[in-house]
């Protein structure tokens, strides 16, 4: 079975660059959304296995987002993509609940790595 993951990012190309890391089989890419609350919402319908979500974002960040789909789920897979010198956003997700985080612009074979690390994680 495949593993099922949420994009969400405000930036239409950063979505389709990190769609482009996850390649079936392994992988199955099952929303996208481009705010923070839609997040919220797509992960509550859609519940996947991992999200990757944007820190800086509109109308709620990411790290609301986080707090929010934490409290919707405890175990909640979600990993942070952050620019350069957003390393204290980065904490702060990581206190609010993120698994762990990926460094924009990325290497493909990075985001695998840490895609992997988060799922085994159980």
């Amino acid at each position: 079975m495949s593993i099922r993951v949420l994009i969400a990012d405000d930036a239409v190309f950063m979505r389709n660059m990190i769609k482009e890391v996850f390649r079936p089989p392994e992988f199955e890419v099952i929303g996208e959304a481009s705010n923070g609350i839609e997040a919220v919402d797509r992960y509550r319908e859609l519940k996947p296995d991992i999200t990757t979500m944007d820190i800086v974002m509109p109308h709620k960040s990411g790290i609301e987002s986080v707090r929010e789909i934490i409290k919707l789920n405890k175990d909640a897979k979600i990993i942070m993509c952050s620019a350069l010198g957003q390393e204290s956003l980065v904490m702060e997700a990581i206190e609010a609940g993120a698994a762990d985080f990926i460094v924009k612009p990325f290497k493909p074979e990075k985001v695998l790595e840490i895609v992997r690390k988060v799922i085994n994680m159980e």
